[in-house]
């Protein structure tokens, strides 16, 4: 079997489009389409479909292309190891977008710390995006907010933190009722995409609580920046790497047991990644306990 005949039927599927996957790959669409039916006629299988003005897999091909895109991983890998047995490794990692510029800078230094020979490719996005990937086999691992998601076999998951939601405010509401700053305070709500969000929602929802609502947006930053300047008060999961001294506002606990949301490392348990993967994960649990780049060389991998 032609690696390339399944490159192309991935990338086919990956674009929605024959002529866009062609532009990707450099090639013509007809050759695309060439490699696609070659590839069907040695699997005795129809693979790709045209719905409308978008081409989708067939069910068999949806069944097929989680493995398919195993095969090209392997092969890109296979290649790499062909070509210098001393090259440094790539591995891929996913991180939800506000540990860019938090967790991943201090975490990457513990990383490299061990391996500093390695490649890494970066991928911030959305962590339900991040968990498919992962089980996929098109990301090594990632750092996520934990959200519905039922680990399948060959893949692990270690929560690292737990956040529990808190109103935030501007300074003049220090010591005020949490419930009722939600009831009476122009509201910024945490974009209900993400997790957070979601849970800062139905807390809302199961308290009865109707906030005034000014903005909704996506960035937990971008939330602490616009409550500072006083336009409003938000449900934020207590998240360390927001707060600073120079930080505008007040961190009000709500009563009771408040929701929490949890950050942890999901990776493939199996395969020749698995061990920089735990690796990365020890220093994970270091950077989450508040540690230095002194300790990892004490806690290993």
């Amino acid at each position: 079997m032609d690696t390339r005949y399944v490159e192309s039927f991935v990338t086919v599927v990956e674009c929605g489009s024959v002529a866009e996957a062609a532009r990707k790959l450099d090639l013509t669409a007809a050759a695309v389409a060439a490699r696609i039916r070659a590839l069907e006629d040695e699997l005795g299988a129809s693979l790709v479909e045209r719905s409308g003005r978008v081409v989708k897999p067939t069910e068999k091909g949806a069944q097929l292309l989680t493995q398919a895109k195993n095969v090209l991983s392997e092969v890109r890998e296979f290649r790499t190891s062909a070509a210098d047995r001393s090259a440094a490794q790539e591995y891929r990692f996913g991180t939800f977008i506000s540990a860019l510029t938090t967790l991943l800078p201090p975490l990457l230094a513990l990383v490299y710390a061990k391996h500093p020979a390695l490649r890494m490719f970066l991928d911030p996005g959305f962590s339900p995006d991040h968990c498919r990937k992962v089980v996929e086999g098109s990301l090594d691992g990632a750092l996520v907010v934990e959200h519905q998601f039922d680990i399948p076999k060959g893949c692990e998951w270690e929560p690292l933190m737990e956040d529990p939601l808190v109103v935030v405010a501007p300074l003049a509401h220090a010591g005020a009722d949490p419930h009722e700053l939600l009831r009476t305070q122009p509201f910024i709500r945490y974009n209900r995409r993400v997790w957070g969000g979601r849970l800062a929602d139905r807390y809302l929802r199961e308290h009865s609580i109707r906030p005034h609502e000014r903005i909704e947006v996506d960035g937990s930053m971008a939330i602490v920046s616009l409550v500072s300047q006083g336009l409003g008060v938000s449900l934020l999961p207590d998240w360390r790497p927001l707060w600073s001294p120079s930080t505008q506002m007040v961190r009000i606990p709500l009563p009771g047991t408040p929701p929490v949301r949890r950050i942890g490392m999901v990776w493939q348990a199996r395969g020749p990644k698995a061990e920089i993967s735990r690796s990365i994960l020890a220093c994970a649990r270091v950077i989450a306990a508040g540690g230095s780049n002194q300790e990892i060389s004490m806690r290993g991998s």
